[in-house]
C-alpha cells in the first residue's frame, strides 16, 4: 500500500498562506462587476493587529471618535476591529482602515506590505507619506484607508497631525453615498428647483417630501420644510443678501443674520417666541464649500423661551460673479431621536447647491419645461 505523505508547517508559514489566499481572492474579485459598498454608514472596520490597536487607539479615537452634541453626545465614527484573518468577511464594508508599522512583521503589517510597490515603501520609510487611499477596491463607492508608518510612534503622530484630512476623507464619500440614496429623479420637486432657478439664479435639490413653506422675495429668504408637525422635521432655508462685500463675511455678521432671520420666520404656531443660536458646542470654521471660501457653523439652535431646541449646520459664503452673499442652512427638530444622521442627510442636500451659471444647459431646459 502506497503511504501518504504529509507536509508539516509551522505556526508562520500556516499565517503566511492564509493571507497569500486572501490576497489571492481579494486580487480576483477586483475584476468582477462590484457591487455596493455595505454596512453601517458611520462604522469604520479596522484591521489591526491587537498589541500594536492597543498602541493606536486613543489616537484613532480622537480623530474618528469625535463627539458632536446634536444636542445629545454622538461619535461621528464607530471603530471595529478586526483581525486580517477575517478580511474576506468584511472586505465589503463601506469604510475600512488597515494599520500597522510597516516593518513590524505582524500579519496586518505583512498584508499592507504585500499591496505597496517599493517605491511607495521607500517613501513610508522616509517619512513622505502615511496615508494611502484606495477606492472601490472590493465594492462600489468604498474607501480603503492603509495607514502606516515605519514605527508605532510615528504613526501616532502622523495620525494626530493629519487629523483634519482623515476625518475629510471618510465623511466626503459617506456624503457621496448619501445623496446617491436620497436622489432620485422620480421623487424630485423640479417645478420647485425650476422656481427658484428662474427667479432667484440659483437652485437645490429638492426632495418630493419637502414643501416650499416660506417664499419671502422681498427678504430674498426661503423655507423648506418636511413633515411639520410631526416629531421628526427637518428644515432648509436659502438666504442670500445682493450687492454684498467680501467684508461682511465674518463669524460675527453671521450669527447676526441667521439670529435675525430666524427671529422673525422660525416661530411658534401662537408667535410668542422664536429661533436663535444657542451658545453651547457652537463651532465655526473656513471650510472649501463647493469650490469657494465659505464658513461652516455647526451648532444648536433653540427657542428663545427653552420650549425646544436641536441641531443645525449653515454654510455662508461670498459669491463673486454675483456679487452675493449666500446663506444655506439646515436644521432638525427630532426630540425622540438620536439627530447624526438625520443633520447629515440636510447637509448633503445644502451641498447640491448651484448658481445659475453652475447648472448644466440640459438640465436648466429640462427644469424650463416644469413651468410651462
Amino acid at each position: 500500500m502506497k503511504k501518504q505523505e504529509t507536509i508539516s508547517l509551522s505556526k508562520n508559514q500556516i499565517k503566511f498562506f492564509i493571507l497569500l489566499l486572501i490576497s489571492i481572492t481579494a486580487f480576483i474579485s477586483c475584476g468582477e462587476a462590484q457591487k455596493p459598498a455595505v454596512g453601517q454608514e458611520d462604522e469604520i472596520i479596522v484591521f489591526a493587529d491587537s498589541t500594536e490597536y492597543y498602541n493606536l487607539e486613543n489616537s484613532l479615537l480622537t480623530v474618528f471618535g469625535k463627539i458632536i452634541y446634536t444636542p445629545q453626545p454622538e461619535n461621528l465614527f464607530v471603530l471595529t476591529r478586526k483581525n486580517i484573518s477575517e478580511l474576506e468577511k468584511y472586505r465589503a464594508r463601506k469604510n475600512i482602515i488597515m494599520i500597522a508599522p510597516l516593518n513590524s512583521n505582524s500579519d496586518v503589517s505583512k498584508y499592507i506590505s504585500g499591496m505597496l510597490s517599493s517605491d511607495v515603501k521607500n517613501l513610508i520609510n522616509v517619512d513622505s507619506i502615511t496615508i494611502i487611499n484606495k477606492y472601490d477596491l472590493w465594492a462600489k463607492n468604498q474607501l480603503l484607508m492603509i495607514l502606516t508608518a515605519p514605527t508605532v510612534e510615528k504613526l501616532n503622530q502622523k495620525i494626530l497631525n493629519e487629523h483634519e484630512n482623515l476625518l475629510h476623507y471618510f465623511q466626503k464619500i459617506s456624503d457621496k453615498r448619501l445623496f446617491q440614496s436620497l436622489y432620485n429623479e422620480k421623487f424630485e420637486r423640479k417645478d420647485i428647483e425650476a422656481k427658484f432657478l428662474k427667479e432667484y439664479g440659483w437652485m437645490i435639490y429638492v426632495q418630493s417630501d419637502f414643501h416650499l413653506a416660506l417664499d419671502k422675495p422681498e427678504d430674498n429668504f426661503v423655507w423648506l420644510r418636511r413633515s411639520p408637525g410631526t416629531d421628526m422635521e427637518r428644515w432648509i432655508f436659502v438666504h442670500w443678501i445682493d450687492d454684498a462685500s467680501p467684508a461682511m463675511l465674518n463669524r460675527d455678521s453671521l450669527y447676526a443674520i441667521r439670529n435675525k432671520i430666524t427671529a422673525k420666520y422660525y416661530r411658534s404656531s401662537d408667535d410668542a417666541s422664536y429661533v436663535e443660536i444657542s451658545d453651547d458646542y457652537k463651532t465655526t470654521l473656513e471650510v472649501n464649500f463647493l469650490g469657494r471660501y465659505s464658513l461652516m457653523t455647526q451648532g444648536l439652535w433653540r427657542m428663545n423661551d427653552g420650549s425646544m431646541g436641536g441641531p443645525f449646520i449653515n454654510y455662508t459664503f461670498y459669491d463673486q460673479p454675483t456679487k452675493r452673499i449666500y446663506m444655506l442652512d439646515g436644521s432638525i427638530y427630532a426630540p425622540k431621536y438620536y439627530k447624526k444622521k438625520l443633520i447629515q442627510q440636510v447637509d448633503v442636500i445644502l451641498q447640491s447647491f448651484l448658481t445659475e451659471r453652475e447648472v448644466k444647459k440640459e438640465v436648466k431646459e429640462d427644469l424650463m419645461k416644469q413651468l410651462k
